[in-house]
This record gives C-alpha cells, sequence and structure tokens, in this order.
C-alpha cells in the first residue's frame, strides 16, 4: 500500500514537473517575442511618418501588445487549471497533450500550417542578398508576431545559423542561393503592416534595387526543422 501510495506521488512530481517546465517556456517565449516588438520600434522612423501612418502603426503595436499580455494571462490560469485537474491522469494527459504540441510547433519540431505570408527576393545585377538581410527579415517577422518562419525550406528556430561563405548563403548547415522564398505564418495583417511600412524592409529593398513581393496566403505550410536540437549550457 505504501509502495503505490510513493509511486502515485512519484508521478504527480512528475507531472507538474513537466507542466512546470511546459509552462515556463510558452511564458519566457512570449516575453522575449515582447521584448523584440517593442525594441524594434524606430522612433527617427516614426517621426518621418505621416499622421495617418503613426496613427495606425500605433494601433497595430498596441493590439500586438496586448494580444501578448492576454497569452500570458491566459497561460497563468492554465497552470491553475492543472493544479486542480491533477488528480485526474485522463484529463491531465489531454491537457498535456495539447500543451506538448504547441511546444514543439514554437521550437519547430512538427510541420505546421496557417493563414501568412509569402516573400520572394531575387538579387539585383549589382550585389547579393547576404546573411544579415536575411537576419533583418526574420527579425521583422518576429517582431510583427510570426510564428513560425522558413527560407528556401529551412525552418527557423533558436538553433538556428545563418552566415555567409564565398556566394553561398548557410542555413541550417544548407546552402541557399536566390531566389529566396520566406514563408511565415501568422497575423497577415500585422505581418504585412511590418514590412510594407514607409521606408521598411519591402521599401528599402526595392528602392536598393532588388526585386522583393509578398503575398498573403490563407494556407502557408512550412516543415519542422530537420536538425538536431542542441543545448550546450541549458541543463
Amino acid at each position: 500500500m505504501m509502495q503505490k501510495r510513493k509511486h502515485e506521488i512519484d508521478k504527480r512530481q512528475l507531472t507538474n514537473a513537466i507542466i512546470i517546465g511546459i509552462m515556463c517556456f510558452i511564458i519566457a517565449y512570449l516575453i522575449c517575442i515582447q521584448y523584440r516588438t517593442i525594441d524594434k520600434i524606430d522612433v527617427k522612423e516614426m517621426e518621418i511618418m505621416r499622421e495617418d501612418e503613426l496613427r495606425t502603426s500605433l494601433a497595430e503595436w498596441k493590439k500586438s501588445y496586448q494580444d501578448n499580455i492576454e497569452e500570458i494571462e491566459l497561460t497563468s490560469s492554465k497552470i491553475n487549471e492543472y493544479k486542480e485537474k491533477i488528480e485526474s491522469d485522463e484529463e491531465t494527459g489531454e491537457l498535456l497533450e495539447k500543451d506538448l504540441k504547441r511546444a514543439e510547433m514554437l521550437l519547430g519540431m512538427t510541420d505546421v500550417q496557417g493563414q501568412g505570408v509569402i516573400i520572394t527576393i531575387v538579387d539585383n545585377n549589382f550585389q547579393n542578398i547576404a546573411s544579415p538581410d536575411l537576419l533583418d527579415l526574420i527579425n521583422e517577422l518576429n517582431s510583427a508576431g510570426a510564428e513560425a518562419i522558413s527560407i528556401n525550406g529551412q525552418r527557423i528556430v533558436s538553433m538556428t545559423d545563418i552566415f555567409d561563405v564565398e556566394e553561398f548563403i548557410v542555413i541550417n548547415e544548407q546552402r541557399i542561393v536566390s531566389p529566396f522564398i520566406i514563408k511565415a505564418i501568422g497575423d497577415v495583417t500585422y505581418l504585412q503592416s511590418a514590412l510594407n511600412i514607409k521606408n521598411g524592409y519591402i521599401d528599402k529593398y526595392k528602392t536598393n534595387g532588388y526585386t522583393i513581393s509578398m503575398i498573403a496566403d490563407d494556407n502557408v505550410i512550412i516543415n519542422k526543422y530537420n536538425g538536431e536540437l542542441k543545448f550546450e549550457y541549458a541543463k
């Protein structure tokens, strides 16, 4: 009898540990996105925007901020929900499975699909797109709330390295060249507004002679990350 009770306690402790780990990851991920969103606001750029553009942009950032706050509050309420249902293995299993799937999506471990945008960039006759150009685009998309991003079929995750080797760009240890097809899943309005803003990413690259286009798509498909997630310092 004592051994059975000890087994139940150990199982409960393990379940609690898994739940806390998942919740901490999701909260940290949301806070990181929110920080990047705030950090990307360019004060000088806002000063030269027309009043109507500024009003629209401010409303979009405010909504993005509020959405993230609501997501954090929802996550906190889920923790309380877990505590109440921890006695039921079936209910706990269902909740764990749902949030594990979400954690896997955020880590890039599963194929995903949903509304989003597809951006195509082609080198011009005088200069080529380099890794910093793609990194800037990734930051813009993340700041606009992108939930998943890929470049020429390579899923972008926290472990992704992007760098230049001669005339190539290397992503996830794979060489890619122009044209660059960037897919992002997220709120189409946010994604398009972030890139189409005056003096923004698309405006800048078109001015520099690149062929760049963006379309909205209700069913963007992004494949999972095929590499190995390696943690050097996290234990």
